[in-house]
């Protein structure tokens, strides 16, 4: 008989506790909350209450939207995808709140598909007024490490959340650019994804 991994539920306690990725695969979870995997650690974060919610959907809906009108520059846009980060000494998986793909590999068997073998190219978060260093600081530096992922963008609703203010970090070789402040109101657009723009009231 073949040895089988136990099934256990994940909860808010464990944050911190080490876990591999198999563990987390095969795990259950207590709801409303994110469970990442940093360093072999995991790290357990509120899932977003209903203002930062709204904003989450709406710049996924504006993402999907571009990328249904140009299927050739984002193939594939999610709000579930676990990014593996390399070169850390133990297993790193991170969820943000969307990630496009321009060459996710949908050619292939559904079966066949894993997270690690699939790079996005562009991220992006909500700003969690609970845990802001996890998004301003941890992601900055993790998200740089993947080398596919172009622009990371931070919606940071904590001042006003009907008038979020948009932060973009934006790759020039290895290291970020100075991040790009684009106040609420104010229209953002980029080279990485032609004819997009992007007008920073998610109350549209």
């Amino acid at each position: 008989m073949g040895a089988t991994t136990d099934v256990r539920k994940l909860r808010p306690s464990d944050h911190g506790r080490p876990i591999t990725d198999e563990e987390l695969r095969v795990s259950k979870f207590e709801g409303g909350y994110k469970y990442e995997v940093i360093d072999g650690r995991l790290y357990v974060s509120y899932e977003p209450d209903p203002p930062a919610d709204l904003i989450e959907k709406w710049l996924y809906d504006e993402v999907r939207d571009y990328s249904r009108e140009r299927p050739d520059i984002i193939n594939y846009v999610t709000d579930k995808a676990r990014i593996f980060i390399p070169g850390r000494k133990k297993t790193t998986i991170l969820e943000p709140d969307f990630a496009a793909y321009n060459d996710f590999p949908l050619h292939l068997p559904r079966a066949q598909i894993r997270w690690q073998n699939t790079s996005p190219f562009l991220v992006g978060e909500v700003l969690s007024a609970d845990d802001p260093d996890k998004d301003l600081i941890r992601n900055v530096a993790l998200f740089l490490r993947l080398p596919s992922i172009k622009e990371y963008w931070v919606l940071d609703p904590r001042t006003d959340p009907d008038r979020p203010t948009l932060l973009v970090y934006r790759r020039r070789g290895i290291r970020w650019q100075s991040v790009i402040e684009v106040p609420f109101g104010k229209t953002y657009s980029t080279r990485i994804l032609p004819g997009f723009e992007l007008l920073v009231d998610p109350r549209r």
